[in-house]
């Protein structure tokens, strides 16, 4: 699920910095990252770690469990298929003797 996860937690960080106008220099800047980490984040490509969290939330206004809050409902959306039905096993009659 990591990959859902990294995607997801991309989706999210990109959508907050948006709605707060932030470009993703100045998001870096001011959370003490480099740009192009923040755009590995953006695009899923790299794993956040809870430091990186815990900075990168206050910048865009937001607790950082209401941050990963959004980012496991963002990624149980995504990771949901079609329901499938569970598969019937039939056994054959046993013909071992007693």
């Amino acid at each position: 699920m990591q990959g859902v996860a990294d995607k997801a937690f991309g989706e999210v960080l990109r959508e907050l910095r948006l709605e707060k106008g932030l470009s993703q220099e100045q998001l870096a800047l001011d959370a003490d990252l480099q740009r192009n980490y923040v755009s590995l984040l953006e695009r899923g490509l790299n794993s956040a770690t809870l430091k990186t969290v815990f900075k990168i939330a206050p910048v865009l206004g937001i607790k950082a469990s209401a941050m990963l809050q959004l980012v496991e409902e963002k990624a149980g959306k995504s990771s949901r298929g079609p329901a499938k039905r569970p598969r019937r096993v039939t056994r054959k009659p046993s013909t071992a003797k007693a």
